[in-house]
C-alpha cells in the first residue's frame, strides 16, 4: 500500500517558501529542506570563542549599565518548572512578575511568566489586567519523548487555557540521527496548533554536541516557522552559554538577510547574575543591532536572575547593596 501524500498546509507552504529563499532558488526543487541544510556553512569554533571573550571584556558606563539592567528585567521570562509547583506559588510569582520590587514604580514588569500547561489558567487569572504574558512549555517538556498527537494536543490545550506563548522542545533523537524532516514537520505542526500564540523552539543545545549542529538546528527551526529560537530547557547541562548564543544569533542574522524574516532569541538556563545578563546584551547588540534590543525579540529564561539584577540596580543608584533577604525567594 502506498502512503497517502499529506496535504501541504499554509504553514508548510510558507516554510518551504522560506527554505527556497534561503537556498537561493526560486524554481521548484524536490527536497528543499535537504538542499537548505546541505548548504549550511560550518562554524569557526575558535573564532566564536575569541569573539565572545572580546565582547565579555567590554566596559559599560554607569548610565548604560542602568539602562541595560532595566532592559534585562523587561526581557525576562520569570520561570517555574518544578514538579512541586502549586497554584499558590504561581500566584506569588505572578505578583513578582508584575511588581518585581514592591513600592518602586520605576522597576518595570517582566515580559512573561513561564509555567507548565496545567497551571496556565491560574497564571492567566493572576496576571489579569497586566502586560505580562503567559508562556507555557509544551510537547512533552523537557525530553520531548512522547507521541506527536499528544504534543499537539498539549499545545492546543495550553493555548485554550490562555497561553500567549508556547515553548516547545525539538526531537533531539531525530535530529542527531539526521532525520531532519521529522524535526521540521513537527515544528510546523506545533506552529499550526499554537495558532496566534508565539512559538519558541527549544533546541536543547547541551545535547546537540557541536556548534555546527546548533547552527543547523537553528536554521531548521526558523524555516519551520519558529518565532523565537531558544537554547535550553534548563534541565540539561550545559544550558545557555555565550558561545552557543552567539552561534544562534549569527544564524538569525543570516536567516533574516536571506529571507527578510526577523526571528527572536531566548537564552535560558544557568544565567544567574546581572553581569552575565549585560554581557549577553552586549553580544546581542554587536551581532544583531538595536532592532533586537526589545522584549519582542529577545528574552532571558530566568528563575534566579531577577533578584541579582534588582540588587545591582540598587547598587548603581545608591552605591550600596541591598540585603538579599529584602527580596522574595523564587
Amino acid at each position: 500500500m502506498t502512503a497517502t501524500k499529506r496535504p501541504e498546509t499554509l504553514a508548510r507552504q510558507r516554510a518551504n517558501e522560506l527554505i527556497r529563499a534561503w537556498d537561493g532558488r526560486s524554481r521548484s526543487i524536490g527536497d528543499p529542506l535537504g538542499s537548505l541544510l546541505g548548504r549550511v556553512s560550518t562554524v569557526d569554533q575558535v573564532g566564536v570563542d575569541e569573539r565572545v571573550d572580546a565582547l565579555k571584556r567590554r566596559s559599560i558606563k554607569k548610565a548604560s549599565k542602568l539602562w541595560a539592567l532595566d532592559l534585562a528585567i523587561r526581557m525576562m521570562d520569570l520561570t517555574t518548572l518544578e514538579g512541586k509547583d502549586t497554584a499558590g506559588k504561581i500566584r506569588a510569582l505572578a505578583v513578582k512578575a508584575m511588581h518585581p520590587k514592591p513600592g518602586d514604580p520605576t522597576i518595570p514588569s517582566v515580559a512573561a511568566l513561564c509555567v507548565y500547561p496545567a497551571l496556565v489558567a491560574e497564571a492567566k487569572d493572576a496576571l489579569k489586567g497586566s502586560d505580562v504574558k503567559v508562556a507555557s512549555v509544551a510537547t512533552g517538556f523537557p525530553s520531548g519523548q512522547t507521541f506527536r498527537d499528544i504534543k499537539l494536543a498539549e499545545t492546543r490545550a495550553a493555548v485554550e487555557a490562555g497561553a500567549d506563548e508556547i515553548d516547545m522542545v525539538i526531537d533531539r533523537g531525530a535530529f542527531l540521527t539526521g532525520d531532519y524532516a521529522t524535526v521540521f514537520e513537527e515544528i510546523v505542526e506545533v506552529k499550526e496548533a499554537a495558532g496566534e500564540a508565539h512559538l519558541k523552539v527549544i533546541l536543547e543545545t547541551g545535547e546537540l554536541e557541536t556548534y555546527d549542529n546548533v547552527r543547523r538546528a537553528s536554521i531548521l527551526a526558523m524555516a519551520a516557522g519558529a518565532d523565537f529560537i531558544k537554547t535550553s530547557t534548563g534541565k540539561v547541562e550545559p544550558a545557555a552559554t555565550m558561545p552557543v548564543t552567539l552561534v544562534m544569533l549569527e544564524a538569525i542574522r543570516d536567516f533574516e538577510r536571506a529571507t527578510g524574516r526577523q526571528v527572536g532569541m531566548k537564552p535560558a538556563g544557568g544565567i544567574r547574575t546581572a553581569k552575565e545578563a549585560i554581557q549577553y546584551l552586549v553580544i546581542l547588540y554587536e551581532t544583531l543591532g538595536p532592532r533586537w534590543m526589545s522584549p519582542d525579540w529577545f528574552r532571558f529564561g530566568a528563575s534566579s536572575l531577577l533578584n541579582d539584577v534588582l540588587m545591582q540596580i540598587e547598587f548603581q543608584r545608591t552605591g550600596r547593596y541591598q540585603d538579599p533577604d529584602y527580596f522574595t525567594l523564587d
